[in-house]
């Protein structure tokens, strides 16, 4: 349950583009057909996929207060985080390398149309934003990192596709020309992030107090009401005595 309520929050809640504005560069330049968004929005699931979880292992077998324990006690008092950008940002990087010559080999045709924003991928702040936050966040395990990296890869790739399909529809749309490209992609996207902020309520039934805590609490506010016109009685005959 926790895997799964982790996995829809990071789509739709905690929304890459839509929540935290995260990889708007990519966002917009490579969202003018559905094709190439595709493209893309797969290498980033990808990347995030696998990038998440291996920085979840470095940030605790290596960065954190205490995380070189396992190597001897006079090891434990060594605080590597102040690393964590250079190291998240390393291991990106080869996985971007990765997905850069996987593409290539594959599919040179998508390599082509992607162009320059394909490696532009290591410095997508939504790919290190995506473990920052888990970072942040304090994910206790590999398995819920795992849940996060791909969960936050399909939000972004639902993002980009849904605007690429947008775009490719209102070209035969008359939109006003100081409106036409960018300014109506904006205007686009932020009534789809004010759509995706409508999910927040989706996980919140969880905060509701259990059944028996409201009972007792009920029962104890009547015996308080109870109580106070007792003594306000009391007074009132000690008065008229």
């Amino acid at each position: 349950m926790e895997h799964l309520e982790l996995f829809f929050k990071s789509i739709f809640i905690d929304n890459m583009v839509f929540a935290t504005f995260l990889g708007m560069c990519s966002y917009l330049a490579v969202s003018k057909k559905v094709s190439t968004a595709v493209g893309l929005g797969a290498a980033v699931i990808f990347v995030l996929a696998i990038t998440v979880p291996l920085n979840w292992l470095l940030d605790q077998y290596l960065l954190q207060e205490g995380a070189l324990r396992w190597l001897g006690p006079e090891y434990e008092a060594y605080d590597l985080s102040f690393l964590s950008f250079i190291m998240f940002i390393a291991t990106i990087a080869t996985m971007v390398q990765l997905v850069e010559i996987i593409v290539e080999k594959f599919s040179p045709s998508l390599y082509n149309s992607l162009g320059i924003f394909l490696p532009l991928i290591a410095v997508n702040c939504a790919i290190l934003g995506g473990s920052l936050f888990m970072q942040s966040r304090e994910i206790p395990t590999l398995g819920l990192a795992t849940t996060y990296g791909i969960g936050s890869g399909i939000g972004w790739f639902l993002a980009i596709l849904a605007i690429a399909a947008i775009r490719e529809k209102i070209r035969y749309s008359n939109v006003p020309a100081p409106l036409r490209g960018l300014g109506i992609t904006f205007i686009i996207t932020g009534l789809m992030a004010i759509g995706f902020m409508s999910f927040g309520g989706m996980l919140t039934g969880g905060d509701e107090a259990p059944k028996e805590e409201v009972e007792t609490a009920v029962v104890k506010e009547a015996e308080t009401s109870e109580a106070k016109e007792l003594k306000t009685l009391a007074n009132n005959t000690k008065v008229n005595e």
